[in-house]
């Protein structure tokens, strides 16, 4: 077992008294992007596989709806994974975001600034002010390497209500225009087989446009105790120490918490950091975790790190006890 320069047990209850131990220590930092890392691991089920091939066989953005923390965002990672594929180009939405996002952006500042200056402006290569964004890049990598990239629009329902429909043309056609370079040709791709594939991730915040879904292939990512299962077997090693009789009674512990009436359900996201805090426990007291488990199922209060780690709302922690 890895020693650690604080005890994460001791913590809970007691004040920290030197908060650089635990930045010093950071035991689950990896610089490595987290989403590629675990792809590997990550168990999509039998309808989200469906789901995806049936995409794939269509060419069409595969939209996936569910509850904050279920494996959205990851199934793009696991499916270039899975696929032996590029990198995933990732798209972040936010609630100011365009469709023209990503495509590119011109930068017309320091383009007028360097024409004031030059001899001829005719000689200025204005595709040096052009900044290639996230569709724009994943049409060139599926052109350099005859494979299909992966695109991730990551929480639609964000952007404004527009957003989704201006989208459909370039979606469409995986074709567009830079239209500061009247002669050039548009980027496109070269062959229909390289069309990147498109995942689309959304919390269902808002519905989206009607014309928007009828060009998607849909699946709702429904949260239920298999997802745990399978994402603790992926993982196992991730958390030495934690016994199979321990990491199901966390399982069903974590299952009890989510019948309560709370304001923020925790997801997979959350059960993993558990998880990982109560391999730690495990590994210095195995037997005062099983005992506070067992207990908790009278009385939820007393799961380990309740507050910290699986409520994320003050009204549920006051609920809860």
């Amino acid at each position: 077992m890895k020693k650690y320069a604080f005890d994460i047990v001791k913590y809970e209850k007691e004040p920290l008294q030197n908060p650089q131990d635990v930045l010093a220590a950071r035991p689950f930092i990896n610089p490595d992007n987290k989403l590629t890392r675990d792809a590997s691991k990550f168990y999509p089920g039998a309808e989200l596989d469906l789901a995806i091939n049936t995409a794939i066989a269509v060419g069409e953005p595969l939209l996936i709806t569910g509850e904050p923390g279920t494996g959205k965002t990851q199934t793009a990672y696991y499916t270039a994974h899975k696929l032996g594929l590029s990198k995933v180009f990732h798209f972040q939405v936010k609630s100011d975001s365009t469709a023209h996002d990503l495509l590119y952006e011109f930068d017309s500042v320091r383009y007028f600034r360097e024409a004031q200056l030059a001899e001829d402006i005719d000689q200025l290569d204005k595709m040096r002010f052009v900044d290639r964004r996230t569709l724009y890049l994943a049409i060139e990598a599926s052109n350099k390497s005859g494979l299909p990239s992966v695109v991730l629009i990551d929480e639609i329902d964000k952007a404004p209500r527009d957003f989704p429909n201006d989208l459909l043309h370039e979606i469409d056609h995986m074709e567009f225009k830079i239209i500061e370079l009247e002669d050039a040709e548009p980027i496109k791709v070269k062959d229909k087989a390289l069309r990147p594939l498109v995942f689309i991730t959304s919390n269902s915040e808002r519905r989206l446009p009607e014309p928007f879904l009828r060009r998607c292939v849909y699946h709702h990512i429904q949260f239920n105790e298999d997802i745990l299962e399978q994402a603790w077997k992926a993982r196992k090693q991730d958390f030495p120490g934690l016994s199979e009789d321990l990491a199901r009674l966390a399982i069903q512990r974590f299952i009890d918490l989510r019948k309560k009436d709370l304001r923020k359900y925790p997801a997979t996201g959350e059960f993993l950091v558990w998880l990982k805090l109560l391999a730690i426990y495990a590994n210095k007291k195995p037997g005062e975790l099983e005992d506070k488990l067992r207990e908790a199922e009278s009385n939820l209060a007393e799961l380990p790190y309740l507050k910290s780690v699986l409520l994320k709302d003050h009204k549920d922690g006051e609920e809860i006890g």
